[in-house]
């Protein structure tokens, strides 16, 4: 899978640009503000249709303009596609694959990506929701039924919540439907997630024992903080009658809490390295050793589920990384995968052949160079005439 060019229109600081790629590895490089993880975002939003950010769709768009575009033309299994991505601050969102109008749920999974930004590194020791949602966006991208169980789970939960609280405060409701719901839905969640992490957890311990020069082993687990049962087998963890017991065991503590305490959306996952909690005990070296065989997993993960790679998308992670690992991970996406990285500081690449550097300044490409060539100079020392497309 490679995109072949992005055509911006209004879309943050780009006023109008339309912008080509190669399959290799490319630099987006520049000072900081000038647009390159704007570029970055309108790329991911090819593949799930909003903002990695967090950032909301009206503020996508320039502030001077009413609406704004993001149309990527890519290739999947050789096959021409296109993304068109229509942002409007007077009306909603619009999304199109190959000129059919579609459904968030539906655009997921059409144009594979992996991202890999600053936060990641928190995957260890942030919150389990970050580590939720590495679960959830990866089985999303490669079984695009998750995602829309995943929707009409959330759903359900939302509305137990809401009649949670008046029954807190307004006395009985009936609530065994959505009880019924949750637990049915929550079964096939959690069994799809475990059959993932456990493709997910062999590959990252194969990878991380590559970057450690087999001196550690990692291994990721699966933790259900609510689940006292203690089998081994842990056959429950798939079965709907499991959770609706579990839910109503636990309705009293809900509706004084007024949210549900049991479910896929409290699960959380535990990585330890040669047993010991990486959480807890691993140093910062370790931590991000880790990260980094988790997400070049995800690369694998995808193309074995898909069969080929998805796009790379790093947004200023290389100088997060030690000069070590950052030679770990572009030998391991070199030649056969394609690759965007934003950095301020393109000389890091300089002594590396094969790259292809593109200079953006003020929402604008203002230099696009050959795949020998880095920074607007070419290898023999030459300036290059290079302008923007």
């Amino acid at each position: 899978m490679n995109i072949q060019s992005v055509r911006l229109h209004q879309f943050r600081n780009y006023k109008q640009e339309e912008i080509s790629f190669p399959k290799s590895i490319i630099i987006l490089y520049g000072k900081n503000g000038q647009g390159k993880t704007n570029l970055l975002e309108a790329l991911y939003m090819g593949g799930v249709g909003k903002s990695y950010r967090g950032i909301a769709d009206a503020d996508l768009i320039q502030w001077n303009s009413s609406d704004a575009s993001v149309i990527i033309n890519f290739f999947r299994s050789g096959v021409a596609q296109q993304v068109k991505i229509i942002l409007s601050k007077l009306a909603k969102k619009e999304l199109w694959i190959n000129e059919t109008k579609v459904p968030q749920r539906e655009l997921v999974g059409t144009l594979n990506e992996v991202l890999f930004s600053p936060e990641d590194l928190q995957l260890i020791k942030g919150s389990p929701a970050l580590r939720r949602r590495f679960m959830d966006m990866e089985i999303s991208q490669v079984n695009p039924t998750y995602y829309k169980e995943l929707l009409q789970y959330n759903r359900a939960v939302s509305q137990r919540n809401l009649l949670l609280k008046k029954m807190k405060y307004e006395g009985h409701f009936s609530i065994e439907e959505w009880d019924h719901q949750i637990a049915a839905f929550a079964a096939v969640i959690v069994k799809k997630r475990l059959a993932a992490l456990h493709k997910i957890s062999f590959l990252s311990g194969v990878i991380h024992r590559r970057l450690t020069g087999g001196s550690e082993n990692l291994t990721i687990s699966y933790v259900q903080p609510y689940d006292t049962v203690q089998d081994s087998t842990q056959s429950y963890r798939c079965d709907a009658s499991w959770y609706y017991r579990l839910l109503q065991d636990h309705l009293q503590e809900d509706m004084y809490r007024m949210s549900t305490s049991v479910g896929p959306h409290r699960d959380d996952l535990a990585f330890a390295v040669d047993g010991a909690d990486l959480k807890k005990f691993g140093s910062q070296g370790q931590q991000r050793t880790a990260v980094l065989a988790l997400k070049l997993s995800e690369l694998e993960y995808v193309k074995s589920e898909t069969g080929e790679y998805p796009v790379l998308l790093l947004d200023d992670v290389m100088s997060e990384l030690d000069a070590a690992r950052r030679e770990a991970l572009l030998e391991f996406v070199r030649e056969r995968i394609q690759t965007f990285i934003t950095t301020t500081e393109p000389t890091v690449f300089q002594s590396i052949p094969g790259y292809h550097y593109i200079c953006i300044e003020e929402g604008k490409v203002k230099g696009h160079g050959r795949t020998d060539t880095y920074a607007g100079k070419s290898r023999n020392g030459d300036s290059e005439n290079i302008g923007g497309t």
